[in-house]
């Protein structure tokens, strides 16, 4: 799949409430498929061939692909398919997104380690634990509660202890956890609900896909002063934005 100059993301949209304790275990998963070697070569080719030759040079971005094992988030019948360039089914019509565009939005939110990261729209867990490889705190949100409960059971099982997933409407945000050092959007509402621009913190940075169904744009935003300073990255196409977010 050549998405050219649009990414076609259709990503779970956001999720019931599991808390797991802070860090994370380097103890194996119990309960899912081990990792093997093909799945890393597929791993390592999927970094160089469709994340590094697009220009995406963020080495932590870089080591976080290279670390979660991508076909573990991905059902069964589609397993084959995970390290393809092109988003993958994880049923409930949601798809986990394409590697490329999971890597731009990462590498454009400008992570430091000790950050704080709200996530709206958990689908399949993969973002969440790209974001928990680099940060120290995720919390992420699905409205669809067996995406939820599926991205929790995943995530527990891969040990990544320093990821919170809600089931509710992203549209809201998360404001007993806030602020957040940065917040990502994988659903595209037509304006930047208020609540996630009272929950993002100063100097903070929001990567949010922002338009109509067919005219969207992925946006960077930046609050100073208590405003948002808008940056636009590309034209992209995402499933709109539930929720309050369509009332």
């Amino acid at each position: 799949m050549n998405c050219g100059p649009w990414l076609i993301v259709c990503l779970g949209l956001w999720a019931c409430e599991r808390a797991l304790p802070p860090g994370r275990s380097t103890t194996p998963p119990t309960m899912l498929t081990a990792d093997d070697p093909q799945a890393a070569r597929d791993r390592e080719t999927m970094v160089v061939q469709q994340i590094a030759a697009r220009g995406i040079t963020n080495a932590a971005v870089l080591a976080a692909l290279r670390t979660v094992p991508r076909h573990l988030f991905v059902p069964t019948q589609f397993q084959a398919e995970a390290y393809a360039d092109h988003p993958v089914p994880i049923g409930y019509d949601q798809t986990i997104s394409q590697p490329y565009i999971v890597a731009a939005m990462t590498a454009a939110l400008e992570l430091t380690p000790g950050a704080k990261v709200l996530e709206i729209g958990t689908g399949s867990g993969y973002q969440a634990a790209v974001l928990a490889e680099i940060v120290s705190n995720v919390y992420s949100i699905e409205i669809v509660p067996a995406l939820a409960q599926r991205a929790t059971d995943i995530l527990q099982q891969l040990h990544y202890t320093n990821v919170q997933v809600r089931c509710g409407d992203g549209n809201a945000g998360w404001p007993e956890a806030g602020p957040f050092d940065a917040i990502i959007v994988t659903c595209a509402p037509e304006q930047i609900p208020p609540p996630l621009h009272a929950q993002l913190a100063e100097g903070g940075r929001m990567v949010i896909p922002v338009g109509a169904r067919y005219a969207q744009e992925l946006v960077r935003m930046r609050k100073h002063g208590g405003q948002l300073a808008r940056e636009n990255l590309m034209a992209v196409l995402f499933v709109p934005m539930t929720g309050n977010a369509r009332e």
